[in-house]
């Protein structure tokens, strides 16, 4: 781990001249060139009217920065207003059925995914789940048994909400394709902290969003669609900026983009696309690699500190098991998120546990600082 990082980039978040930020999970801590782009909208709003060559131009320029972070074409990329609206669209076009309609999760997965998946049990789809290993990340024995001549899709999460577990992804596409199933990563919890690389993973769709490691703000998603599946899918959840033509206006049929372009909805949303944009181009200038070995250094310091204080820590040990956050056991979540808040810790609670994350603006100081408040706080530590 090197100061250099966080030094060089703290005085652009001024949040974190009085307090320690965690919650990168939830939220990624707002940045001045985050402010500073929301102004430009508006400026660009008052004094143009409705300047929409602008604002595609906008969107586009989006689209090519995610497809440059995930090593994806252009074409492959949609832009949305969230990873639910994103996987709404693809589950709608592919519609499993026949010999193959059966839907394979792990345990895992945020609420998004499951809500989505088994929503397709209204068309008759049969959803398996897949129970975490004795290590509390998804079992790659479990998932191979799951994964049969029955199963259309593989949903899997990149690394866990709950508890900062991060998948062998390589592996559980390598089985699923073995197969012939296709696989859906969700990689919210990863994209900006983890590097991802699309065709070294070979995966076949990818959602994830702005708001966390990406440092933009909600209502911006993106879908990954690998260019090949691209001619076999057509969503029935779609809207005008899906449409081949945008602007032709045509009320007559439907002509969904042959690009990923077709899994996207209604009127783009702008303000966030311009925050998006910024946030983006302020982890590109930071490096994600140069972020990842930062915070790794970060949770070994961590780590170090929580068993001096006797906590109970529910991530995986194995730094090629965990992401950039670290949860906690607590004997009550908020109570321990509130008194943190107090002593200038702000920090994010789920199913129990206390989540610490990690990004390129966190400093070693903000470890010292938090293990010390976490040993104030003992009592509400679960040993």
């Amino acid at each position: 781990m090197t100061t250099a990082l966080p030094d060089s980039i703290r005085h652009r978040f001024p949040l974190l001249e009085q307090s320690v930020y965690l919650n990168s999970c939830s939220q990624g801590a707002l940045s001045v060139d985050v402010r500073q782009a929301y102004e430009q909208y508006l400026q660009d709003w008052d004094e143009k009217g409705a300047p929409w060559d602008l604002w595609v131009e906008r969107a586009e320029s989006a689209r090519g920065r995610v497809a440059r972070l995930l090593n994806a074409d252009p074409d492959e990329v949609a832009i949305t207003t969230s990873v639910s609206a994103g996987v709404s669209a693809l589950l709608s076009g592919l519609r499993p059925a026949g010999s193959r309609s059966k839907i394979v999760m792990s345990d895992f997965e945020f609420p998004t995914i499951g809500q989505i998946m088994h929503a397709q049990e209204l068309l008759g789809v049969k959803v398996e789940h897949v129970p975490a290993g004795p290590d509390v990340t998804v079992s790659l024995e479990r998932m191979a048994e799951a994964i049969d001549e029955e199963t259309a899709l593989v949903a899997i999460t990149h690394v866990c909400f709950r508890n900062g577990s991060k998948t062998d992804v390589k592996e559980v596409i390598r089985l699923a394709h073995e197969a012939g199933v296709p696989v859906l990563l969700d990689s919210f919890q990863a994209v900006g902290a983890v590097p991802i690389d699309v065709r070294d993973l070979d995966v076949d769709f990818l959602a994830g969003g702005i708001l966390k490691y990406l440092l933009g703000s909600a209502g911006l998603a993106f879908l990954y669609c690998r260019s090949d599946h691209l001619p076999n899918i057509t969503p029935t959840q779609t809207g005008w900026f899906a449409d081949e033509n945008i602007f032709d206006m045509d009320i007559s049929d439907y002509s969904p983009s042959p690009t990923a372009r077709k899994f996207e909805s209604g009127t783009p949303p702008i303000p966030n696309i311009y925050a998006g944009i910024a946030g983006m181009d302020l982890m590109h200038e930071v490096g994600i690699d140069r972020t990842e070995a930062h915070v790794a250094g970060l949770t070994v310091q961590l780590l170090e500190g929580l068993d001096r204080i006797g906590a109970t820590v529910v991530t995986p040990r194995d730094p090629e098991k965990r992401g950039p956050m670290i949860a906690v056991a607590t004997t009550d979540e908020w109570a321990m998120v509130n008194a943190l808040a107090e002593d200038g810790v702000l920090t994010n609670p789920r199913d129990g546990n206390l989540r610490l994350s990690w990004h390129c603006y966190n400093s070693a100081e903000d470890v010292e600082r938090t293990v010390s408040a976490l040993e104030r706080h003992g009592d509400l530590l679960a040993r």
